[in-house]
């Protein structure tokens, strides 16, 4: 990243050299903005494209994952309203059509670009930070920090917006499941917003923030280090840049299923108390989430729906890893 040198005028009769140079560091903080802001753009306009990729590739998975995450604890000799992954998408395309995998898709959609930006840039700014100099390589473990930082940033808008596509992706699972079943239909994002608003505020929307920063924060950090060690394993003696596209597809793919490796409970938890009843909630936090859930159904209830996060994870990060890295080299 280089900054426009605007050369300094020479100083006019009746002006000294201080004020030459005071004129100097004046031009040079005008031209500090425009190139921070043209590396925003690039990163926004990159992570759009990424995000959109991963999310039209993962969406589906990510659907089965949430209803299988939100079934209610079984009485005894109830049988689970999903038998298993297969056994869901064969009732919600019975149920809903082709579509229904696609169900509450429209908010991330509407936010890809945000939580994206947010992602891409908070991670560049960390780099930036962390280079001794602006062209300097990072350090697996550097790109960790850098990885942990973009997490924190992104959980703030991540809350609300994965609170609003579970609640709609778990509705039909809920409908009618334990004692205080779920009555409300959703009619779409918007919908679920304006419920929320209305039980529970604005606090409403960042409901299960802890457990999105416990995933979000060590999962980002897991990931861009994988990712960026396994991108320098496969240069070799050569820049990451010259990689082809096939090495940056095994790398994302790679760095995706890396995230939920360590993470995957906490998503459980997350997921429950993001579809769980304002009015009457089941859990009071997300520790009283992980102790119900493990009395009532054992460690394997921590991993339900583990099957289609790790099937979604792959092929939708490495298609996220590739927009992006493509998009953004050809930004320069």
């Amino acid at each position: 990243m280089e900054l426009t040198h605007h050369p300094a005028a020479p100083a006019t009769a009746g002006e000294t050299t201080s004020d030459t140079d005071w004129r100097a560091l004046q031009l040079l903080l005008i031209s500090i903005p425009d190139v921070v802001m043209g590396d925003v753009a690039k990163d926004l306009a990159a992570g759009t494209v990424g995000g959109a990729a991963q999310l039209i590739v993962g969406h589906p998975f990510d659907t089965i994952k949430v209803k299988l995450q939100s079934q209610p604890a079984l009485l005894p000799g109830q049988s689970p309203k999903y038998a298993g992954a297969m056994d869901a998408v064969r009732q919600t395309v019975a149920a809903e059509g082709p579509r229904g995998l696609y169900k509450g898709m429209a908010a991330p959609l509407a936010t890809v670009a945000a939580l994206n930006a947010v992602l891409f840039s908070a991670r560049g700014q960390m780099e930036a930070l962390l280079r001794s100099e602006p062209v300097a390589p990072l350090s697996v473990g550097q790109q960790v920090v850098c990885g942990a930082g973009a997490g924190l940033a992104v959980s703030f808008l991540a809350c609300p917006t994965e609170l609003i596509k579970c609640r709609l992706q778990a509705q039909s699972a809920l409908a009618g499941a334990g004692p205080v079943p779920m009555t409300v239909k959703y009619g779409g994002p918007i919908d679920v917003a304006r419920h929320v608003l209305t039980e529970a505020g604005v606090k409403g929307l960042f409901k299960g923030l802890v457990p999105t920063m416990a995933r979000e924060v060590p999962g980002n950090a897991v990931m861009f280090g994988v990712y960026e060690g396994l991108k320098k394993i496969m240069a070799g003696d050569r820049d990451t840049s010259e990689l082809g596209r096939g090495s940056l597809i095994v790398a994302g793919g790679i760095a995706g299923a890396s995230f939920w490796l360590g993470v995957y409970p906490t998503d459980v938890v997350k997921s429950v108390i993001q579809v769980d009843d304002y009015k009457q909630p089941k859990y009071t936090g997300s520790v009283d989430a992980f102790r119900k859930i493990v009395a009532a159904e054992g460690a394997r209830g921590l991993y339900k729906g583990f099957g289609p996060a790790m099937a979604r994870s792959v092929p939708a990060n490495a298609a996220c890893f590739l927009a992006y890295e493509v998009t953004r080299s050809s930004l320069g």
